[in-house]
């Protein structure tokens, strides 16, 4: 108990024992350990293992995603869940996993465990993800597909047609404007403007 005593003063009062550059060091090495732990803990929920740990994932989003050019493709480059639902970029990353943080609550109380419950949402998580896209500018796609690298030649006249005008500084069109369904299956599109 006396030891208790001692370590709890030592904690109230710690400059009594130690400079204040001990203070100002040992804050500075626990600050770039939380830090180191805090972007390890960031980099683990960014891989495809812990996106489709869970069976809701793997059952049903994953599966479509095999069958897509995204996963599969003559050059072999393969998107992961997290290049097309997490942003790149630091800030916009955070921002990401607070709000992902909705979906650990539906995984928690099984509002999808089930593929007829993921079929019953997939229009609402479709919606979601099409309203997110389209706020930051579909700027998962242009993590890797640049605008200004495309090469018109090479696409069909319909896709060169509308990469050349709509996608354009003054547009207000983005990728997922045209995109929708690119690697999961489409829900029922009743009233969603083609």
């Amino acid at each position: 108990m006396d030891r208790l005593k001692y370590y709890w003063q030592l904690l109230r009062k710690p400059s009594v024992h130690y400079s204040l550059g001990f203070l100002t060091l040992g804050g500075f090495l626990a600050g770039i350990i939380f830090w180191g732990g805090f972007n390890t803990a960031l980099e683990v929920t960014n891989t495809e293992e812990f996106c489709t740990g869970c069976h809701e994932m793997y059952s049903n989003p994953y599966q479509e995603l095999k069958g897509t050019i995204h996963y599969s493709n003559r050059s072999g480059v393969r998107a992961e869940c997290s290049d097309c639902h997490v942003p790149h970029d630091w800030t916009h990353k955070i921002g990401r996993k607070m709000e992902a943080s909705k979906e650990v609550w539906g995984w928690l109380f099984g509002s999808i465990d089930t593929p007829e419950k993921f079929e019953a949402k997939r229009r609402e998580l479709a919606e979601r993800e099409w309203h997110r896209l389209k706020a930051n500018d579909s700027l998962e796609c242009r993590n890797c597909h640049e605008f200004d690298s495309m090469d018109f030649t090479q696409q069909d006249p319909r896709a060169a047609e509308a990469h050349s005008t709509a996608l354009t500084d003054e547009g207000d069109k983005t990728c997922i404007d045209c995109h929708k369904g690119i690697a999961h299956e489409l829900p029922d599109m009743a009233g969603v403007e083609r």
